[in-house]
């Protein structure tokens, strides 16, 4: 059978295996592509290749020599610069190369939404040092969020509640730099009631969303995650017209992971990805078509239908605590008995190797016909207690 589209898959991480999964549903041939071999994503492509997004040399040869249909970023650190010469001489990069650029960069996209698109942000300076950062921190005041232009998962992100702490913020935010460009945004503390994801899909037909997601971070990564976030009918609106307005400045298909702080009905821009975000796992069992199959669709340029929430759904996550290559994670069984006959609960072992303190290795997902996002959320935590990440040795 003749595949409907190759796809190079930058980035093998466990929203990529989901991804690989939607695609391979629709018949595409998938390359994976990660720094380890063995990364989730691997497990369920065609095939696999192993080097660093960060070297542009293997990048470009990768692409020349599987000549994709389309190159699929999954992750942050890649040499978008190759992307951008590449795309120039016909190469499809998702949703673009100058969305890859951009959003590479947090620098590069709060500029974007402040300073071109006039949306509503926090108040920011960029540091690339301590000196600069101490500076900066003096302007903006206290508490400050500080993190690495160039990261994810949280990684290297502090808030700073007084200039004592500015050293170690800046330490710890070099220390959790992907790439090569030691520069942190520091931003004032938003006094938010609560943030959300909008997923947003960007398709041939036009801009199309998700039921907006709540979700609850530990040093600055997710923990907790569950759908539909209650928020205001003007808060969402606002929310979706912002979402709309940068996505489409963006270009291209696919779909987009935008956050937001809201208090009352105001709506502040945070971030974006352009690629599924982890945070939207709790689409795997919320809605008809997750976000991964969502994405697979707007690349290949297919109908979005209107997503159908299936009910008030959650997600938790499972993380291990040392390094170890030496492990089994237990309690399946137990985590997969629902509570009651209302409740539906599902778990995802993203196959990793190897551990590292607070990196995840599953989730558990939850929905409750007829009850509440609390509900959801309690039975998500519950079957994700029920899981473990034992250790040999």
């Amino acid at each position: 059978m003749t595949p409907t589209a190759k796809i190079l898959l930058l980035g093998s991480g466990e929203l990529g295996r989901e991804f690989v999964i939607s695609a391979k549903r629709l018949g595409c041939h998938v390359v994976a592509c990660d720094s380890y071999a063995g990364a989730p994503a691997m497990q369920v492509a065609d095939e696999a290749e192993v080097f660093s997004m960060l070297d542009g040399d293997a990048l470009r040869a990768a692409i020349e020599k599987h000549r994709p249909d389309h190159v699929v970023p999954e992750i942050e650190a890649i040499r978008t610069e190759v992307l951008a010469e590449l795309e120039a001489k016909g190469v499809h990069v998702v949703p673009s190369a100058r969305a890859a650029q951009l959003t590479m960069n947090r620098d590069a996209i709060r500029d974007l939404a402040a300073s071109e698109l006039g949306l509503a942000t926090s108040t920011f300076e960029y540091a690339t040092s301590r000196d600069e950062l101490a500076a900066a921190a003096t302007r903006i005041g206290f508490p400050l969020v500080v993190k690495p232009v160039m990261s994810s998962s949280g990684k290297g992100q502090s808030t700073v509640k007084d200039a004592a702490g500015i050293e170690a913020a800046w330490d710890y935010a070099a220390a959790g730099m992907r790439g090569d460009r030691l520069r942190v945004i520091a931003e004032a503390f938003v006094d938010f009631d609560y943030e959300i994801t909008l997923l947003t899909v960007r398709h041939k037909d036009g801009v199309a969303f998700c039921p907006p997601i709540g979700h609850r971070q530990e040093r600055g990564d997710y923990r907790e995650s569950w759908q539909p976030a209650a928020m205001s009918a003007a808060a969402l609106r606002s929310a979706q017209e912002m979402a709309a307005k940068v996505v489409d400045a963006l270009g291209g298909h696919g779909i987009f992971g935008v956050e937001f702080f809201v208090k009352g009905d105001a709506v502040i821009f945070s971030e974006l990805s352009p690629r599924p975000h982890d945070t939207g796992m709790v689409t795997l069992i919320s809605q008809d078509l997750s976000e991964f199959d969502l994405h697979a669709r707007a690349i290949l340029g297919l109908p979005i239908p209107a997503v159908a929430l299936r009910g008030a759904s959650a997600s938790a996550v499972l993380l291990a605590d040392r390094d170890a290559e030496d492990f089994a994670i237990t309690g399946l069984a137990e985590a997969l008995t629902p509570p009651d006959a209302d409740t539906t609960v599902d778990v995802r072992i993203f196959g990793k190797p190897v551990t590292r303190p607070y990196r995840r290795m599953g989730v558990a997902l939850a929905r409750v016909d007829g009850g509440t996002t609390d509900d959801a959320r309690a039975a998500a935590v519950a079957a994700a207690g029920k899981l473990t990440v034992e250790y040999s040795g």
